[in-house]
C-alpha cells in the first residue's frame, strides 16, 4: 500500500473539495434534512388563506407535530407549505384551517386518512382542504358597509315604495308600513350605530393588540381550574372534616346541655345582679379608693406599722383639740 505522501495530491484535494460541499450543503438544509431536521415538508391548497400565517401551528388530534413554513398564491389556489416531524399522515389526509383563540389566531389541522403514506410532491387538494369563517373580518366589513349606507336615502326610498303601494292589500300595505318605520329609525338612530361599530371596531382591534396578554390570561385561568381539579379531593376532604367537626359540636352541645343549662342560669343571675346595683358599686369603688391610699400609707415603712391612740400621750406635749387629741 502506498503511503499518504506518495498518492497524488489532486485527487485527494477533489474529494475534500467535494466532501466541503456537501457537509456546507447539508448545513444549509438541515432543517429539511428527515432525521435531525425540522420534519418533512408537505403541502396543501385552500380556496384561502383565512388568516393563517407562517409558524402558526400544525396539530393533529390537537397535539402540535409541526408550523407552517410558507404561504404563497398558486393560480385560483394558496399553497400552504407545512412541516411534520413524528406524525404519520395517509394519502387521504384532510386539512383544515381552525381558529385557536379567541382573537383570531389559526391553526393548521390534519386529519390523517388513507391506507398508503402520503407524497411530499403531491400537496393536498382543496376538496380535501377547509376554511373558516372569520366572524371579526366579518364585522369589520359590516361596520365598513353600513357605514357607506346613506341612511337618508334610503328612508326616502321605503317611503316611495310605501306610497306606491298605499292601494295594495292591507297584508302588504302593513309591511311596506312596518319597513318604513324602520327606515325612520335607522335614520334617526345613525350617529348612535356609526359609534356602536366605530366603538366595536375598537374593542376588535384592542383584542388584536393585546392577543398576548389575553392568551396568557387565558392559558393561566387554564392552569388555575387544572391545579383546583388535582386539589378537588383535598378540598373534599377539608369540607368533609368540616362537616363532620360541626357534628361532633352539636352532639358534644347536646351531651351538656343539663349541665351547661343551670351554670348558664346562674349566670345570668349574676349579670342582672350587678346590673341592678352597678350604681352602689361604683359609689363602694370611688370610696374604697381613700382607705387603700391611707392603708398603703399606713404599711408603707415594711415592718413597721403607724398608729396613733387619741388620749395615750399626757397633756404636757402640747394643746388638744376638742376632741382631746393633739392636732398634727
Amino acid at each position: 500500500m502506498k503511503s499518504f505522501q506518495k498518492r497524488n495530491p489532486i485527487p485527494i484535494a477533489l474529494v475534500g473539495l467535494a466532501v466541503l460541499v456537501l457537509g456546507m450543503i447539508a448545513a444549509l438544509n438541515s432543517e429539511d434534512l428527515p432525521v435531525i431536521g425540522g420534519g418533512t415538508t408537505y403541502s396543501a391548497e385552500f380556496a384561502e388563506a383565512a388568516g393563517l400565517t407562517t409558524d402558526n401551528d400544525v396539530r393533529v388530534a390537537g397535539v402540535k407535530v409541526g408550523e407552517v413554513s410558507d404561504i404563497e398564491l398558486d393560480g385560483a389556489s394558496v399553497k400552504v407549505s407545512f412541516k411534520v416531524k413524528g406524525a404519520w399522515l395517509g394519502n387521504k389526509t384532510t386539512a383544515a384551517i381552525k381558529i385557536k383563540t379567541l382573537l383570531g389566531q389559526k391553526y393548521l389541522s390534519l386529519d390523517p386518512q388513507g391506507a398508503g403514506d402520503l407524497s411530499p410532491g403531491n400537496p393536498i387538494p382543496r376538496d380535501r382542504t377547509m376554511s373558516p369563517y372569520d366572524v371579526l373580518d366579518a364585522f369589520r366589513g359590516l361596520s365598513q358597509t353600513v357605514d357607506n349606507i346613506d341612511t337618508d336615502q334610503l328612508a326616502q326610498s321605503f317611503d316611495a315604495i310605501s306610497q306606491t303601494f298605499a292601494n295594495t292589500p292591507q297584508d302588504v300595505k302593513g309591511t311596506l308600513s312596518g319597513l318604513s318605520k324602520l327606515s325612520d329609525t335607522i335614520a334617526k338612530r345613525d350617529s348612535q350605530l356609526s359609534t356602536l361599530l366605530a366603538n366595536t371596531r375598537q374593542v376588535s382591534q384592542t383584542l388584536v393588540d393585546r392577543d398576548a396578554e389575553v392568551q396568557k390570561l387565558i392559558t393561566d385561568g387554564n392552569k388555575l381550574l387544572d391545579e383546583i381539579s388535582k386539589r378537588e379531593q383535598a378540598i373534599h376532604a377539608l369540607l368533609q372534616g368540616a362537616r363532620d367537626l360541626g357534628t361532633q359540636l352539636q352532639g358534644l352541645v347536646d351531651d351538656n346541655d343539663k349541665q351547661l343549662d343551670p351554670v348558664l342560669t346562674q349566670l345570668d343571675q349574676l349579670t342582672s345582679m350587678l346590673q341592678r346595683n352597678q350604681d352602689s358599686l361604683a359609689q363602694g369603688l370611688a370610696k374604697f379608693a381613700p382607705f387603700i391610699r391611707t392603708f398603703n400609707n399606713t404599711i408603707g415603712t415594711g415592718h413597721w406599722f403607724d398608729n396613733y391612740i387619741c388620749g395615750l400621750v399626757l397633756p404636757s406635749f402640747g394643746p388638744l383639740n376638742q376632741k382631746g387629741c393633739y392636732d398634727k
